[in-house]
């Protein structure tokens, strides 16, 4: 039995904390390995043992990115299960150099079993005062308005970072940005902010923030792509006779012309518009929406009786051809 310390060694079966097969390629470790990291990452995790399950799947991870690593445990894998005690073969020694290129989000040292096969997971001649590990990233989403898209004025962003304090225990901080939403982002989009993630520590590069962009529902417009849609209601006349009306846009109200005989649903475009896009703006569509009057009174009773006898019209003429 491999043992650190007095401390027996338990097998771990990096393909099952992972939840992939032994034969998965690197796209698929990558891909679970990412999902799972989303998952259990300890600054928006909500799990209890959010960060022991990060750890674990982190160095998971770490063995089977690696060509070399993979195939030395893989070898080793024919003689352990997950859990159990575990003794590697007698002749066992690990022929992998384990540089500083390990996992730039591991948040923390590497499992006495990790150590037993691969050494110590830091660069060889590394002590633990100069060891170095680059910051955690930090992804949270950033609800914004249509018109902060169109606008020149940066956006306040606050959130928590982990950094070292004097003893290099990890201690939580607010950290407040002035962002600038760049011109053609959509709901969804992903903005990277190099650096303004957690600190590293000995001495590592600080991670990264993403802001996951979340477009706020607007009252009046509604989003296609980069065109915008909004609602134009016109009395019965304004739609017969035609009329000129003020249509709200993002940067301000115009006079929009709308041509007599004009039907609900139909569709004015507006050019321009729209929310920018890279290289263009989108459009604006109004969409006409013919709204009767409430209430009335007799007079008004009397010359919608002599429209309906005077105008030969049946809406469900259509109906009679089929």
């Amino acid at each position: 039995m491999t043992r650190r310390g007095g401390i027996a060694m338990e097998f771990k079966d990096y393909y099952k904390i992972l939840g992939v097969a032994a034969d998965a390629d690197k796209a698929a470790i990558k891909s679970a390995y990412r999902k799972l990291a989303r998952k259990y990452h300890p600054d928006v995790s909500s799990e209890s043992d959010a960060e022991a399950q990060f750890k674990e799947v982190a160095e998971a991870y770490e063995v089977l990115k690696d060509a070399q690593k993979r195939a030395e445990y893989d070898e080793l894998r024919r003689y352990g299960r997950h859990g159990k005690a575990f003794e590697p073969p007698p002749e066992w020694q690990s022929s992998t150099v384990f540089g500083d290129s390990g996992h730039a989000d591991f948040g923390g040292g590497f499992s006495d079993f990790f150590e037993s096969i691969f050494g110590s997971g830091q660069p060889h001649g590394a002590t633990e005062r100069n060891f170095k590990r680059r910051g955690r990233d930090i992804e949270l989403d950033l609800p914004i308005f249509l018109e902060d898209t169109l606008s020149e004025e940066s956006i306040p962003v606050s959130f928590e970072v982990t950094e070292p304090d004097a003893h290099g225990q990890l201690t939580r901080r607010k950290k407040k940005l002035n962002v600038k939403i760049p011109a053609g982002v959509s709901d969804g989009e992903r903005i990277r902010l190099k650096g303004q993630g957690s600190q590293g520590i000995g001495g590592g590069p600080a991670g990264d923030l993403f802001l996951r962009i979340r477009l706020v529902p607007h009252p009046l417009f509604d989003v296609e792509g980069h065109n915008l849609i909004i609602t134009v209601p016109l009395a019965p006349w304004e739609a017969a006779l035609g009329a000129r009306v003020e249509v709200p846009t993002l940067t301000g109200r115009i006079h929009l012309t709308i041509p007599a005989n004009s039907q609900t649903g139909q569709r004015l475009r507006i050019k321009g518009k729209g929310l920018v896009s890279k290289g263009h703006k989108g459009d604006l569509y109004a969409v006409l929406k013919v709204v009767m009057p409430h209430g009335g009174n007799e007079k008004s009773r009397q010359q919608w009786q002599q429209l309906a006898e005077s105008v030969p019209f049946d809406p469900r003429a259509e109906w009679s051809k089929r």
